[in-house]
């Protein structure tokens, strides 16, 4: 299949890889073709263009997560990241039914293992009440235990509305979509840069370049860096590295469903978490240190322009500055297996460190503010003719149908065009 989907984007099928398109869309993540194929439903006279770096689409942060379907129990009521979760949570399950993509909700428990997280848990209670979850309910350790029989904690809370699904067929599935519509993917093809003219853009490529009358750009790792003089903020763009093990076949009937400790609220990560996946393999992870790649899946990985970009920056090191302590935490589990074994047996005691290889890792690129903050929300830059996406956190593969929808909204306002469907 993923074959046949590479022929039906071939560069000499579309009309943008003969040098001029309506709208470029640049990166083939789940973002981008969601984005594509919303352009594409509002104005099907338009020809649309994704451009992708690399062979296939969802390679990078789409096709390395844990592969949740979330619900919104995180998110601050009212925000714009609960809406998103909410409705993009309800289109995914939608149009994985329309295109027959499997999915499961299986739920997850998010466990307190000490009196000192109860407040926590309660604090995420209300909020998912607030944000129109439903189904979920406080139990005890005997309640816990009949959902996830190896799991110790003294109190957690139980959403089964979450879910699993694999993301990649999610894009491939949008891809389809795309090229159904009447656009076009272009994969190997690598966006060096984006040049303004009188009344259109153009999308230089390592393949030739493209006219465009507009761009939106959904490059993730790499947005900052097709922004220039259309970013109007300081933020910068840092990547983490998220580790992840996988049980040994012999030790996946520890975990049933989905199994979460209480978030530090100081971080915006999830923290070290036990996840069954689509394939019927569990994984534990991730954890989040400082990649010195922006594709550095692995620790040995070095990019001296991805470190400088860094390490160079003033927003790194007053993140280092307020986190340093956390960062150091988790740097220590990222090179001790023992350390990383121990953050499980919080929660699942029986797991022994033999019981974990290494799996593949992720890297997630996280805008962080000039005061050394970590965004939390989505940030855009651009003008008339160009809309960059520079941050779309958590949960952006879970809302990406929703956020899809709100970055066309955004997009046509920005470029002046009303939908015609």
């Amino acid at each position: 299949m993923r074959d046949q989907e590479r022929r039906e984007a071939r560069p000499e099928d579309a009309e943008g890889a003969r040098g001029r398109s309506d709208v470029v869309v640049v990166g083939a993540g789940i973002l981008g073709l969601a984005t594509a194929a919303e352009l594409l439903r509002r104005r099907p006279d338009w020809n649309v263009t994704v451009v992708e770096k690399e062979p296939a689409a969802a390679m990078h942060q789409t096709g390395r997560n844990s592969c949740v379907i979330h619900t919104g129990v995180y998110y601050t009521p009212g925000s714009l990241k609960a809406h998103l979760c909410r409705e993009g949570r309800l289109r995914l399950i939608d149009f994985c039914d329309r295109h027959g993509v499997a999915y499961d909700l299986c739920g997850k428990v998010i466990v307190a293992t000490g009196r000192e997280e109860l407040e926590r848990l309660d604090e995420l209670h209300r909020r998912a009440t607030a944000n129109g979850v439903t189904g979920m309910r406080l139990i005890d350790e005997d309640e816990l235990r009949t959902i996830e029989p190896h799991c110790v904690g003294i109190r957690a809370l139980a959403v089964p509305e979450t879910g699993i699904v694999d993301y990649r067929e999610v894009a491939a599935a949008l891809q389809r979509l795309v090229v159904a519509c009447g656009g076009s993917v272009r994969f190997g093809t690598r966006v060096t840069r984006l040049e303004r003219r009188r009344q259109t853009m153009l999308v230089e490529t390592d393949r030739g370049a493209i006219e465009a009358t507009f761009v939106i750009a959904c490059a993730g790792l790499h947005a900052d860096r097709l922004i220039a003089a259309e970013d109007a903020d300081e933020a910068v763009i840092l990547p983490f590295r998220g580790d992840y093990f996988a049980f040994r076949p012999e030790a996946r009937h520890l975990c049933r469903t989905l199994i979460y400790p209480v978030p530090d609220p100081q971080f915006p990560f999830l923290g070290v978490h036990a996840t069954r996946r689509p394939d019927g393999e569990v994984w534990a992870g991730p954890n989040a240190v400082l990649a010195l790649a922006r594709e550095g899946y692995r620790r040995r990985d070095l990019d001296l322009r991805d470190t400088w970009h860094a390490v160079s920056s003033r927003p790194f090191w007053r993140l280092a500055r307020r986190y340093w302590r956390i960062g150091a935490a988790e740097l220590y589990r990222d090179l001790t297996k023992g350390a990383f074994a121990a953050a499980v047996r919080r929660y699942l005691p029986e797991v022994q460190n033999g019981d974990l290889v290494p799996a593949p890792a992720g890297v997630r690129a996280q805008a962080v503010r000039r005061d050394g903050t970590l965004e939390d929300d989505f940030l855009f830059a651009g003008s008339d003719r160009v809309l960059h996406v520079k941050n779309a956190p958590s949960p952006a593969a879970t809302s990406s149908l929703a956020i899809a929808d709100m970055i066309v909204d955004r997009a046509l306002e920005t470029f002046g065009v009303k939908p015609v469907a």
